[in-house]
Order: structure tokens, then sequence, then C-alpha cells
């Protein structure tokens, strides 16, 4: 099936009626015309007029330029309907009534309109009037067929029901689902939304490079490539997050970077090959500091994109007008995977409930591992409200700052929302030395066959060497943010084009 409502063969035959069709305008003359000029939206019409009763507005004689698709069309005896929809929203998700009638456009403009079809695309001129039923629509005096449409809509009813298909050929999802365009319409107003907010708390947005000679910032593996003019390779980035903090050290103070990521991992409901963060760093910022202003910034983000914090995912509330939970790992067990105080730190316990959950237990672990370990093979998936998860090992952690109080774990933080995570974020180790030793750590790893762990970067230690200001950072995760604010299951629901299996 290339169309949901029609067989192949049907589809194909629709499809050369359509190229007949367009044979024919071509010999009339010029078949693609592009010099009509829509002065008015659909969105905008119904919001200024479609209120208005009809004896208050026919009177008013206003007159507009519209332009569209046609997504509907009646055909009758001396006056028809058709329904343009164009790139505005509104109330009527960007579409308005064209009349047009034999009288007005001419006897041979009517004839044609008669053959034309849905998914063409038409310049129309008139006034605006209400029908009997109250529906705003143009008197139309003038009437142009701009782009004809070779290949029929998936059902007007009904859109595209095939998912795979509406990821594949999302041009054709985007025209017939009002859904689908709202939720990439809500992606942008959040990602405004929060570009705007970092701006006005005194944060330089930068652009750091895709293309890196040594992938760094994250446990990952990378895509590879090879640079010809260079001779070497080189590495899509799986982070931003040294080229940052290299920012920091040379004297920006605040910074931030919304852009793409890639990792060379599965692909699930939750993860894509190249997905959109948002990293930011702060001089003189810990992480307590880095948990209250990302509380702030989701916050934010929710009302520009949705006009309220208190969502629903799934069918379930996720309020995000209260204060977000804090707990550290070991707290996080006792709340909600069935340990006392004591149990929650008793390697035998939690080595035994590892088990149970049916993942494995590196001989090596100790506590602070054991608890994590734990909390991602029990808890992770049960934090349905925001709560943000503190006080990591520092093993999972090579790049975050030991805690002065336990040196085993790091001033780190994961926020979790609807079982997910969505933000990660630390004080940073502005420790050269000790980045070193750890970055050591993290290559010996990968010589043992670690195929995520870092590698070592010789540059950034050097940059650590010229001394970075005590550092907050955080990584916010845009796609996941998006689904969560549209109430999206799957991350290719908020992207628009998503990695796919190549067709055939």
């Amino acid at each position: 099936m290339t169309n949901d409502s029609l067989p192949l063969d049907d589809d194909n035959k629709l499809i050369a009626e359509r190229r007949e069709k367009l044979a024919a305008i071509r010999r009339q003359g010029v078949a693609f015309p592009n010099d009509f000029k829509p002065r008015h939206h659909a969105g905008d019409l119904q919001h200024k007029y479609g209120e208005l009763p009809n004896e208050e507005l026919e009177p008013q004689g206003v007159a507009v330029a519209v332009a569209g698709r046609m997504m509907l069309k009646r055909v009758m005896g001396k006056a028809s309907f058709a329904t343009l929809q164009d790139g505005s929203f509104g109330k009527t998700h960007g579409r308005i009534q064209l009349f047009i009638s034999k009288d007005a456009v001419g006897e041979a403009l009517y004839e044609a309109f008669k053959h034309w079809d849905l998914g063409d695309i038409l310049g129309a001129e008139g006034v605006l009037f209400k029908t009997r039923t109250g529906e705003l629509s143009v008197k139309v005096t003038t009437l142009r067929l701009l782009t004809k449409s070779l290949r029929p809509l998936p059902d007007k009813f009904h859109g595209m029901s095939d998912q795979e298909q509406k990821y594949r050929q999302r041009y054709a999802d985007l025209i017939t689902d009002e859904h689908a365009r709202a939720r990439f319409v809500a992606r942008s107003k959040a990602v405004s939304s929060i570009r705007s907010f970092m701006v006005e708390h005194s944060f330089l947005e930068v652009e750091t490079p895709m293309l890196h000679p040594i992938p760094g910032g994250a446990n990952a593996k990378p895509f590879t490539t090879h640079h010809n003019a260079l001779d070497q390779q080189m590495f899509l980035r799986i982070a931003p997050e040294l080229y940052l903090k290299r920012l920091v050290v040379g004297g920006f103070e605040r910074v931030f970077e919304i852009n793409r990521s890639f990792r060379n991992e599965g692909i699930s409901v939750r993860h894509n090959p190249e997905f959109t963060m948002m990293e930011f760093y702060a001089a003189y910022w810990n992480y307590h500091d880095l948990m209250d202003f990302t509380e702030q910034l989701l916050r934010h983000a929710a009302r520009m994109a949705t006009g309220s914090a208190s969502l629903t995912y799934a069918g379930k509330p996720v309020e995000l007008d209260k204060p977000f939970a804090r707990l550290s790992v070991r707290e996080s067990l006792v709340a909600h995977a069935g340990l006392t105080e004591a149990e929650s730190t008793d390697p035998e316990v939690l080595r035994a409930k590892i088990l149970a959950a049916g993942e494995e237990v590196p001989a090596h672990w100790g506590l602070a591992e054991l608890q994590f370990g734990l909390f991602e093979a029990v808890v992770e998936a049960k934090l349905w409200q925001p709560t943000f998860i503190v006080d990591y090992p520092v093993d999972v952690s090579p790049l975050a700052r030991a805690s002065d109080a336990d040196p085993t774990v790091t001033e780190r933080f994961e926020l979790f929302i609807t079982g997910r995570e969505y933000a990660n974020g630390f004080s940073e180790l502005n420790d050269a030395e000790d980045q070193a030793a750890r970055f050591q750590s993290q290559a010996a790893n990968k010589e043992a066959g670690d195929e995520e762990a870092m590698y070592y970067d010789a540059d950034f230690i050097r940059a650590l060497e010229y001394g970075m200001p005590p550092t907050g950072g955080c990584g916010v995760g845009l796609d996941r943010l998006v689904m969560l604010l549209t109430d999206s299951p799957s991350i290719r629901d908020v992207i628009l084009f998503p990695a796919l299996r190549r067709e055939g």
C-alpha cells in the first residue's frame, strides 16, 4: 500500500490521471505559476472574524487573498465549496472555506475547478462572509491553480494509519494530521522558549564542532568518518561538553549550546542515533545551583509550549509546577525498592536484589556501584514525578567532581520523569591531575574492549591546566522533553525525520 485508502493499482491509476491533467495544463500555458501573493492566513482570519455574525461581517466587505492546499471539495450546480489549509494555526487548524460560484468566477474557470483534485494548491481572492451554518468563508472572485498535486492524499478523514509510513513520509503526515503539526509547533515553542530563557539569564549561545578528532563528553559509541584533506579519522560528536568547558577556561563564564549529537547505538522509543541536546555551563555554580535552574527551565518551557506546567503523559498526571523531589541513590532504594536503611548499605543484600532483577553483578563492584546497579535495575522506571537522583559513583561519572564528604561518589544528578532520564548535570571536575587519571582509567577500559569508554583527551587536560573556575554543567535531552510536553510515546513522533532502515 502506498496510500492508506487505495490499493496500489488504483493509486497508480489516479496518479496517471493527474499527470494527464497536468499535461493538459502545460499545453495551455504556465503550469506552476509563482506570481500569486497571499496577503492573509486562515488562522489569523479565523481569530479576527470567526466570532462575528454574518450581519456584521458581510457589510464590512473584507477583501482577502489566501492560498493553501485543497483538503475538501463539494461540487454542486452553479456553486461549489472547497476548504483550503495553509501553514497557520488556530481553532480551525489553519483552514478556511471557499465559496465558488459560476457567476463570480466565470464559466470556464468554474468548469476547470470541477476537475481540480484534493491536494492541489490554490490561490483565491474574494470577500469574507458567513454561511448559513456559521462557517467563515471567502466569496471567491479570483481563483487560480498554483500547484498540481500528482499524488492522492492519504485518507482525508483518517490520515495515514501506518505509523512507519508517517515517519517515512512526514510531509504527507503533516498535511493530513493536525496533531502531528501541533506536536512540531509545540517543539518549536519549547526550544525557542529555552533559548530565550538562557539568554535572559546571561548565558551566551555558542556553536562548537560537530566533527571531533577525539570523541568525548559521554560514555557512548561514536560514528566514525574520514577527513580526506587532513587524512585523519574523525568522529561525529557524542556531546559538546569538553569544548564548552574549554570556553569556560577561556573566560566565557556562562555558555550554552542547542544542537545535535550522535551516538552509534540502538534505536528505541527513547533513542535516535542523532538527537537534540542543550548543554549549559556556569562558572561558580555547583550541582545544587544546576538543579534549581533546571527545574525552573523545564517549568518555563512547559508553560510556553503548552500553556501549563501541569501535564498528562500516557494518561497519568505529571506535575512540573510542584518542587522536584531530590533523593540520593541510596535514599531512592529505601523509597522505591523496598529496602530498609540497613539493607541499602549491605553489599550482599544489594547483590542479591540485582541478581533477582535479572541483571549481572561484576565481581569488582563496591558499595556505591552496587547501589547504582540496583537503582538502574529497579528504581529508575518507577520515578514518574520529577525526581533528581544525586550522589552517583565515581566510576560511572568520569567528568564529575567527587564529593568532599564521600570521595566514592560525585556531585552529580540525573533528572527522571515518567521513568526516563531527562537531564544529567554535575559540579565539574576542574582538577587537571584528577581528570587525567580518570581519562587514563577510561582509556584502559577501552583497551580492554569497552567501546563506550572515553578516550584520553590531552588537549582538554592542557586546557584544565590553565585553570577552570569551579563550574556546574548540565545537559538536557530536548527530544525527550518534547515527548513529555506533547504526550508522545516514541521519540520518532517528535523528530521530523527520524532514522529508519532504508526502504527496499
